[in-house]
């Protein structure tokens, strides 16, 4: 019978292995300005979304890139496919999109009447409308304009050849008609959008309560299922173990290759912290089961026992997961590689850390307490 628990200071030492890189990477994120750890997209930071198609032809990632170098902008740059187009998906600082001020209520002008009162109205429009007249018949209005970002005209972006609305001025104008020149004409926009600085803030705080209530759930639930509070406390250890693996990982891959986490990182550590728990909870149950079968025996004959029991499905589960994850990484959209990535490096680290940690770390907890026990016995009667 192979000896998993007899063996478990070797694996304490590999986790550490895995651990420590990451925690370095991980501990000089704030000291470092976002050179060296993890690298937040604009979910976190702020910044413009624009998904753009070009007629002519598509640019790789590096050549938009090269673009944004020219205009001394920093972003990240993806290609994503819907249908049998594909666009080009551009995430920098805020460059364009600033709000309007709110416009003046007058009788005499009709919503989207004169540019006072329509962010988006043509630079032709009527500067004014009288009160017979419909915004659709007033002379010089478009007659379907809806209020659009700052910068935007209804009108076709001179050398764009056809009739998508790009933005005529500020800096995201000035990067339009790079990539134009660069790439050819954009005949579709996807997506565009500002993401503030005061929602980047509100999604980390959120995300940062999501993970400590979910523990704090796991730790209480698993004390009262178990009755023994030990069980909750390495399962958070294991816990602990997977987060720093996965965000380790992501912070030297930041730091060497540019990966960032957005909001869909979130989602995907809090998907490993459930798988990962719920694994540990299998070979936990199957311990209490056994103690009573196996009463008399060593607990870590025991624990070694349960192990086994549970490895094969474990292992079974855990593969098909993954193999399921590598062929979305493998063939899946761009936008998702890095929530399929963490998922991948998760839930093979909540599988190691189920098996060779938790049950490891209960054994070693159980142990270091019989000990503490019979030291306080021995020493109450030697007196």
């Amino acid at each position: 019978m192979f000896d998993i628990i007899g063996k478990r200071r070797w694996f304490y030492v590999f986790s550490a292995l895995i651990m420590i890189p990451g925690l370095i990477f991980l501990l000089m994120t704030p000291f470092s300005g976002g050179q060296v750890g993890l690298q937040f997209s604009i979910d976190f930071t702020g910044g413009t979304v624009w998904e753009v198609h070009f007629r002519d032809q598509t640019p790789t990632p590096a050549q938009v890139r090269q673009v944004l170098a020219e205009q001394e902008l920093d972003g990240s740059v993806a290609l994503t496919t819907s249908g049998d187009r594909q666009y080009v998906l551009i995430r920098t600082e805020q460059i364009g999109l600033a709000d309007f001020p709110e416009p003046t209520a007058s009788p005499a002008a009709s919503p989207g009447g004169s540019p006072a009162a329509s962010p988006g109205s043509s630079p032709a429009a009527s500067p004014a409308v009288s009160p017979d007249q419909s915004p659709a018949t007033s002379p010089g209005a478009s007659p379907s304009v809806s209020p659009s970002p700052a910068g935007a005209s209804p009108e076709p972006s001179p050398g764009s050849g056809s009739g998508v609305v790009l933005p005529t001025e500020g800096r995201l104008a000035e990067l339009a008609e790079a990539l134009q020149a660069r790439f050819g004409p954009i005949d579709e926009v996807r997506q565009e959008a500002n993401i503030g600085p005061i929602i980047s803030a509100e999604l980390a705080q959120q995300a940062l309560v999501l993970i400590v209530l979910g523990s704090i759930g796991i730790l209480g639930w698993m004390t009262f299922r178990f009755r023994d509070a030990r069980m909750g406390a390495v399962a958070i250890v294991a816990l602990l173990h997977d987060v720093i693996v996965v965000l380790g990982i992501f912070a030297i891959l930041g730091t060497l290759m540019g990966l960032q986490i957005d909001a869909l990182f979130v989602t995907a550590m809090l998907t490993v912290i459930g798988f990962s728990v719920h694994d540990t909870i299998v070979v936990f149950d199957r311990v209490r089961e056994n103690r009573v079968r196996h009463a008399g025996e060593p607990f870590a004959a025991i624990v070694n026992h349960s192990l086994l029991q549970t490895l094969g499905r474990s292992l079974n589960t855990s593969i098909t997961t993954v193999l399921v994850l590598l062929a979305l990484l493998l063939f899946g959209s761009d936008a998702t590689r890095a929530f399929i990535f963490a998922m991948v490096i998760g839930i093979i680290s909540g599988t190691y850390s189920s098996i060779f940690n938790a049950s490891a770390l209960l054994v070693t907890w159980h142990e270091w307490s019989e000990k503490r026990r019979q030291r306080e016995f021995a020493s109450v009667h030697s007196r």
